[in-house]
């Protein structure tokens, strides 16, 4: 890495390490972020990570699925679907 200036980290007292400004702003973290920590061999690797909700999974699962309804244009083209669902539970 010649010529590129690379900012040193000191792990202080209790392991925590301060990332230097420059390496904040390049990775677009922010005070709260999550990072996700690897270790092979001797090395580090820090990766921004976002959780994603449970609930909020699920409901994704269920689109990628195909288990979901619409698009709708109005209320009353929901209220319709929902009508038809009911209609089909009630069958079984």
């Amino acid at each position: 890495m010649e010529g590129v200036t690379v900012p040193l980290v000191r792990v202080k007292e209790k392991y925590q390490v301060t990332l230097p400004a420059s390496v904040r702003r390049k990775a677009g973290l922010a005070v709260g972020d999550l990072l996700e920590a690897n270790v092979k061999g001797k090395k580090i690797t820090l990766t921004p990570k976002s959780v994603v909700d449970r609930e909020l999974a699920l409901a994704l699962e269920d689109v990628r699925k195909g288990r979901v309804y619409g698009p709708f244009s109005s209320a009353k083209e929901v209220i319709q679907s929902l009508h038809r669902e009911a209609k089909k539970l009630r069958k079984r």
